[in-house]
């Protein structure tokens, strides 16, 4: 059985025999499509912005995006690890129905990614930096390349200053800041397709500011009067933030950024010990410290004056919301948990449609050591040789081995119907509820579970209808 992204491959083939180039053939003549530039950093909290209050971070580029551009002031990771989220942006699904529960874990084949949506679109697609959803080596069906992308400069995970990156399967040595190295690289992708007729879609992950922190000189010479540890960890997001600075001049200088969506957001909420979260908890955390991120867009063409919501958003909503400003639909799309935010960008949401689920699994995540598994593939490339691992191509992605219960949701899990949030805690067969009012109480400190029974009651049976939804997700049924 031919599955989706089959299909969109088949779809990009059969316009090539009708004689023209592949699926660019889909976009629209005039006007041109927007840019799109989605940037994330890794592990950066919510209250890890200068813009947002912090007493000591110096973020200036950002501060000045937030002061120009839609700030969202409630936007929240799918998930509150890295590669979860990741492939919420990619999928717009929650990444629990993908079997993507913790760090390390892959897409599946057989979900239908934005790159490739937006390549039917007419779009041409390029990573850049950190991807932590599969392979970055060749011949894995999970790597950037197979994942939609026509360029990619990518890792497998975080990584540090002079970097060992997968260059569309093959291992090279950049040297330099880590989060320069990759922006560097987007840039260079950009200018090569900023006069094109096809727009494009650059995918910049950062690797910063996540642990072991190591910034440069210059930026922890800005923080002398901090401890040594806070010193690289306000330093890397410095660091990042001129980079991101660098970036975004780019797109002025090119003449291109009134038509191009710039789009930034973190992977999860802020690190305990140095990050600041915002809210309870931390990363690893259903609770708002795990999940809340800053997040700022910018698109000139179509958001003139600065704007400030506190609507509730996630990484999820990313997809919808991309494919719909591109005009792109999918076929027989899977189940979406994100929502178009394209009324909030027109000015004309004031709440968001339907609630968002989370729910953290208790799977163990995967070790992905990036720096060794890079350093070993240059190494076997000198000597000729292959991937001296070969379940790092992971070619068992995608393979459905394991059913789970509809009746049993392990883990920690939430809905928010802002500003409601339930919490529902399984460890065995116990079962724990909360309920917070986040507007009232936004470090989820006063339980009012007893006070609101019949609310509970509804939220807790929307929670548990949504999670028999991503069971099914999860077990397959998607892609029959």
């Amino acid at each position: 059985m031919m599955n989706r992204r089959s299909f969109l491959k088949a779809a990009g083939a059969g316009l090539c025999l009708a004689g023209v180039k592949g699926p660019k053939a889909l976009a629209d003549v005039a006007p041109k499509k927007p840019n799109i530039v989605l940037v994330m950093a890794d592990d950066q909290g919510w209250g890890d912005m200068a813009y947002n209050g912090h007493p000591a971070l110096k973020t200036p580029h950002f501060d000045e995006m937030a002061r120009a551009s839609l700030r969202f002031d409630r936007f929240y990771a799918a998930a509150p690890v890295c590669s979860p989220t990741r492939g919420s942006v990619m999928t717009g699904r929650h990444p629990n129905r993908f079997g993507c529960f913790k760090w390390g874990h892959s897409l599946r084949p057989q979900e239908v990614t934005i790159a490739e949506a937006l390549q039917i679109g007419g779009y041409t697609t390029g990573h850049f930096g950190k991807w932590h959803l599969g392979s970055v080596c060749k011949g894995s069906p999970v790597n950037p390349g197979a994942s939609g992308f026509d360029e990619w400069l990518s890792a497998p995970n975080f990584f540090d200053n002079d970097p060992i990156l997968s260059r569309e399967g093959t291992a090279v040595q950049m040297h330099g800041e880590s989060s320069t190295v990759t922006v560097d690289a987007a840039i260079e992708f950009i200018r090569k397709h900023a006069d094109s007729p096809w727009p494009f879609l650059a995918v910049v992950w950062f690797g910063s500011p996540h642990l072991p922190h190591e910034a440069i000189e210059e930026d922890r010479a800005l923080y002398e009067d901090q401890d040594e540890k806070r010193r690289h960890f306000y330093g890397e997001i410095t660091g990042m933030d001129r980079a991101f600075g660098k970036l975004r001049n780019e797109l002025r200088s090119l003449g291109i950024h009134q038509n191009t969506i710039l789009w930034y957001c973190s992977d999860n909420g802020g690190l305990p010990g140095v990050g600041a979260t915002g809210g309870r908890g931390n990363k690893a955390q259903i609770y708002e410290g795990g999940l809340r991120v800053p997040a700022i867009l910018e698109w000139p063409a179509a958001i003139p004056k600065p704007r400030v919501t506190d609507v509730p958003c996630n990484t999820s909503d990313i997809y919808p919301t991309l494919l719909e400003i591109a005009g792109v639909t999918v076929d027989n799309q899977p189940p979406l948990d994100g929502v178009s935010l394209v009324p909030l960008i027109g000015g004309r949401m004031t709440s968001r449609p339907r609630p968002m689920g989370f729910w953290d699994h208790p799977t163990r995540g995967v070790s992905t050591p990036s720096k060794e598994w890079m350093a070993s593939l240059l190494e076997a490339q000198k000597a000729g040789k292959a991937v001296d691992d070969p379940s790092r191509l992971r070619l068992d992605a995608g393979e459905i081995t394991e059913q789970y219960s509809e009746d049993h949701f392990p883990g920690h899990a939430a809905w928010l119907d802002w500003p409601w949030k339930l919490h529902r805690i399984e460890k065995g067969d116990d079962v724990t509820i909360e309920l917070y009012d986040l507007a009232d109480d936004p470090l989820e400190d006063n339980d009012l579970l007893g006070q609101h029974a019949e609310r509970v009651e509804t939220m807790k049976a929307q929670l548990e209808t949504w999670l028999a939804s991503v069971v099914r997700s999860l077990n397959g049924a998607d892609y029959k």
